[in-house]
């Protein structure tokens, strides 16, 4: 492994600046850095779509499906407005993605 220093930059990283700073730290190419990024990917796609569900990041965080049933159309009490009752609208089932940090990531900060 090649010697690098991480250095903490003031703003977002570029794909192409978190690339070239894998690049020098591993001591690898950048098709092979993509390379890993794509598998990642599609291990998280699989993982997450027909698979268990979640996937886990070592060390990083823990990715979650949350399979949200459909709702139907209803009223309610409006909150801002004592007394008076709301129209709810109806909502479709989905996937909602949860993205929650490990003991590590939370050390980091």
């Amino acid at each position: 492994m090649a010697k690098h220093s991480i250095k903490a930059v003031n703003k977002v990283r570029t794909k192409s600046e978190i690339y070239a700073s894998l690049m020098e730290l591993a001591g690898i190419t950048r098709k092979q850095v993509a390379a890993v990024f794509d598998g990642l990917t599609g291990m998280i796609k699989k993982d997450l779509g027909k698979g268990p569900g979640i996937f886990a990041v070592p060390g990083l965080m823990k990715i979650t499906v949350v399979r949200k049933p459909a709702t139907s159309a209803a009223t309610r009490p409006d909150p801002f407005h004592p007394g008076q009752m709301m129209t709810v609208k109806a909502k479709p089932a989905r996937k909602v993605i949860k993205v929650r940090p490990l003991k590590a990531l939370r050390a980091m900060v």
